[in-house]
C-alpha cells in the first residue's frame, strides 16, 4: 500500500523483492487506513469476524463483511479508504505481491 496517512496502525512484518506483509490494527470504530491507491496486486486476510466499511468516493460507500481467517483477493488500482465499522478492535493482514504478474 501506498503511505496513506489514516488512524490505523500498519505494521510491515515482511518486507523483500518478492512480497511485503503488513497487519493493519484498527484500536476503535471510524479508524482508517487513510485514502490509497494499491500499487501491487494483493491479498487480505481478516483476523476478525466483523465489517469494514470502505469509502470509495465521491461520496460513495460500501460495507464489506469479513470472517476471520478466510482471505480475498484484489488486482492493483484499487483506490480507497478502509474504515473500521466495529465497536471493537479489529486488524487484517495485507499481502502485497510485489512481482509483476507473468504475462
Amino acid at each position: 500500500m501506498c503511505n496513506a496517512t489514516g488512524t490505523a496502525i500498519p505494521t510491515v512484518m515482511i518486507d523483500n523483492d518478492r512480497v511485503r506483509v503488513t497487519e493493519w490494527r484498527f484500536k476503535k470504530r471510524g479508524d482508517n487506513t487513510g485514502w490509497h491507491r494499491h500499487a501491487y496486486d494483493y491479498i487480505v486476510v481478516p483476523q476478525f469476524d466483523g465489517i469494514l466499511e470502505i469509502d470509495l468516493g465521491n461520496g460513495e460507500r460500501t460495507t464489506a463483511t469479513l470472517q476471520k481467517g478466510v482471505p480475498y483477493y484484489r488486482d492493483l488500482g484499487v483506490e480507497h479508504d478502509v474504515i473500521n465499522g466495529n465497536d471493537f478492535e479489529c486488524a487484517f493482514i495485507e499481502i502485497e505481491l510485489l512481482e509483476p504478474r507473468p504475462t
